[in-house]
């Protein structure tokens, strides 16, 4: 596997999908990353050869892309200021329930985790 900017990207897929596993790197950075380094035919990470992975590191160093870490402490610090100010948003986050207005009676169970039974009243039988 190849490091690039701390993760190791998968083998064999080609570039242009592998570089999408860097936190940071969608489609799009990575087709004009590529088309900055010049790789034409997008190869394989593993048809790479050293000099090439050098290439694909300095290109995203100089991208000026927030990426990994840095991506995932700006997200962190903007959702800690959010409940720091106690905004809507920022007690949405804490409580772990949806953020952006979705309805919380049914589904979100993503956000919620796994439906919990909840005892309810035994019938009496009608006469």
């Amino acid at each position: 596997m190849a490091l690039i900017a701390g993760v190791n990207v998968p083998d064999n897929r080609r570039l242009e999908v592998a570089l999408t596993a860097i936190h940071g790197v969608g489609p799009k950075v990575s087709k004009q990353l590529i088309n900055r380094i010049g790789l034409d035919h997008n190869p394989r990470v593993r048809e790479l050869n050293e000099e090439d992975l050098a290439r694909i590191r300095s290109a995203i160093d100089r991208s000026g892309v927030l990426i990994e870490g840095d991506l995932r402490r700006e997200t962190q610090m903007n959702i800690r200021r959010l409940v720091d100010i106690q905004a809507y948003r920022g007690l949405r986050h804490r409580r772990g329930l949806p953020v952006r207005g979705q309805r919380t009676r049914t589904n979100s169970r993503t956000k919620r985790g796994r439906r919990a039974t909840v005892a309810g009243k035994k019938r009496t039988a009608k006469h």
